[in-house]
């Protein structure tokens, strides 16, 4: 895990040495253990490396291959390049790493060895003799990897301040973008908050050349659906997904370094806990955060695992006053603006303080295991299409009568959906994460740039009809909705942003892209959650206590709600005034959304708020 950057296409060497060398100290906090360059006609690149596989100077980056014609700066880690090693018998390898394999691999079957590649990944690939620059990510889009055009330059880098940093002139804020942060608390791929600032999208590569720019697929989610999973028994079924999950974490055992795992004390966490443990030939340690407010502490469910598996458990005591004094630097650490990534900022810094420089996390096992409500709710929903023979007023009117008897958020949503002209899922997921309505963000936006979803398109050109994933079970549908837009947008930026603020890497057994591929395939008969995640609990057998398969699901979030009206108003309220200063926005309207909360008003939960005064730290610390 560590940090690359780099400028194709560049004209003048010394201007561009300095340049690289200034993204690549915006990357420091990624990579403390080396740095290092690689500057030559129209190439720079840059690279900070995060020591985890090899510890040598021999594996620094960037890393040319022996004939001297390739050159690679590398972010992530191949979890399988042992096995991938022995395929490349007749390379001189000169070190224990992942990077030379993948080197050595691209060298000599081109881009097209990243298929064999299980891990997470971002890598720079430049080719001294036909000139030809590739940027490759994984395929879940774990590992980020951003890019501009500028002039006749093209710049790349694992962030987007590295990015900027290495331009004359900050681009401008991205109004369509805005629109979209304010209503889903995040900008999803390939668009970012910034204009001209793209994420290369999650299974692709670019091949840059002086006459060609241009982005390929080598792996889809929807596509890569195992079909043979349909046929099996459950009994078979849950058996070769426990197999799968035990591989998956195996593999991600491997470091030179000190390894923990975050545990929440929920399925997904202990699950891996469980498969680490019995792979791992001493105690392994486990972290968990705590609160004082009782309703979100989950620390007897985490203690309880911990002594089932014999970890050296660390439960750490967040208090508000903690949060705070936490909170200039986990702001000043996001790279890219978000509502939910506090908490991964905190639980990193927890784990990193106590030696561990590699944490597995249980990311991905609800959007795989059916463990939201949406996954229920749609399913049910497709078997009341018959409201649709309802006038769409009739229609509005029943959900403004459930609006006025169970006002909330859920209500509000509900009245969305009965609204539309079609229950398909591209029609009714992009309410489920919304944390704004359109019109509500018509009102605290001065000028109105109200875009297109980009959460209809993803979804529609993955499951929609027509497409390669409309054929796939219906549960499947839902985990491709979560997968590409919750998932990787919000989750995997703010693991990634937050834990590599403090050199942490996570590394997230459930999305190995061999098990995502083999969940997708299962059928709603042997995946629907009857009780919480039932195919991955049964895979796991006795391996999980009664008490954890059974306990009420709460997530992983902070008071937030209790410390907002309390420790944290003047922070908001200062956030929310100065936000709303600006020409962008319109102050009474966030004005009144910030008051509605402090009275209770039952549509304006805390994360209605928060990603606003996230928006204006972001704005402040980058002064956008």
């Amino acid at each position: 895990m560590c940090g690359i950057a780099g400028i194709y296409g560049h004209t003048n060497s010394d201007s561009a040495q300095l340049r690289i060398r200034k993204m690549a100290d915006k990357l420091k906090h990624r990579g403390p253990n080396a740095e290092g360059f690689h500057v030559s006609d129209g190439i720079a690149l840059a690279h900070r490396r995060l020591s985890i596989i090899d510890l040598s100077d021999g594996a620094n980056q960037p890393m040319t291959d022996a004939s001297g014609r390739y050159t690679i700066v590398f972010n992530g880690e191949i979890y399988n390049f042992r096995e991938l090693k022995k395929q490349l018998s007749g390379y001189s390898f000169q070190t224990d790493g992942d990077t030379e394999v993948l080197l050595a691999g691209l060298a000599k079957w081109g881009i097209s060895f990243v298929n064999e590649c299980n891990g997470m990944f971002a890598f720079a690939l430049w080719d001294n003799q036909e000139e030809e620059l590739f940027l490759c990510r994984d395929r879940m889009g774990i590992k980020p990897l951003y890019y501009l055009r500028k002039d006749n330059e093209i710049l790349f880098s694992s962030e987007v301040r590295s990015l900027i940093s290495g331009l004359n002139s900050k681009p401008n804020l991205n109004s369509a973008a805005l629109a979209e942060y304010l209503r889903y608390q995040t900008v999803h791929g390939p668009a970012t908050i910034l204009e001209g600032v793209f994420s290369l999208p999650a299974g692709s590569y670019m091949k840059i050349t002086d006459n060609e720019q241009e982005i390929k697929y080598y792996w889809k989610l929807a596509e890569s659906a195992r079909t043979d999973m349909r046929g099996m028994s459950y009994e078979d079924t849950y058996a070769a997904v426990r197999a799968s999950l035990d591989a998956s974490v195996k593999r991600r055992l491997i470091a030179d370094v000190p390894l923990g795992v975050f545990l929440s004390g929920g399925i997904d966490s202990s699950a891996v806990v469980a498969l680490a443990a019995k792979h791992s030939i001493s105690p392994i340690k486990t972290f968990n955060i705590d609160f004082q407010e009782q309703e979100f502490s989950e620390a007897k469910y985490a203690e309880e695992v911990a002594r089932k598996f014999g970890t050296e458990h660390h439960r750490i005591q967040l208090a508000p006053n903690e949060l705070i004094n936490q909170l200039p630097a986990a702001l000043s650490a996001m790279d890219h603006p978000s509502g939910d990534g506090i908490n991964a900022y905190v639980v990193s810094g927890a784990a990193k303080s106590q030696g561990i420089t590699v944490a597995l996390s249980g990311l991905g096992g609800d959007e795989l295991f059916a463990g939201y409500p949406i996954f229920k709710q749609f399913r049910s929903l497709q078997n009341k299409k018959w409201l649709l023979s309802f006038p769409k007023f009739a229609r509005d009117l029943a959900g403004s009568l459930l609006e006025m008897r169970n006002p909330g958020v859920a209500s509000s949503k509900t009245r969305s959906v009965l609204n539309q002209d079609r229950f398909d899922l591209e029609y009714i997921y992009p309410f489920s994460r919304e944390v704004a309505t359109i019109g509500q963000n018509a009102d605290m936006l001065a000028i109105a740039s109200q875009g297109e979803s980009s959460v209809y398109n993803l979804v529609k050109r993955g499951v929609g009809y027509g497409n390669p994933g409309f054929s796939l079970p219906i549960l499947s549908h839902v985990s491709y909705a979560e997968l590409t837009t919750y998932l990787e947008n919000i989750l995997l930026r703010d693991t990634d942003q937050m834990s590599m603020a403090h050199a942490l890497e996570v590394r997230v057994p459930f999305l190995d892209h061999e098990l995502v591929s083999m969940v997708m395939g299962i059928g709603d008969r042997h995946k629907f959650p009857y009780s919480p995640k039932k195919l991955l609990v049964d895979a796991m057998g006795d391996d999980l206590p009664d008490s954890i398969v059974n306990r009420p699901k709460m997530g992983f979030t902070f008071p937030w709600e209790v410390w907002m009206r309390n420790e944290l108003k003047e922070f908001c309220g200062e956030a929310l005034q100065k936000l709303g200063a600006r020409d962008a926005f319109n102050s009474k309207a966030i004005d009144k959304r910030w008051n509605g909360f402090l009275k209770g008003d039952s549509k304006i939960s805390w994360s209605r708020i928060w990603h606003l005064c996230i928006l204006e730290a972001w704005l402040d610390e980058n002064e956008i």
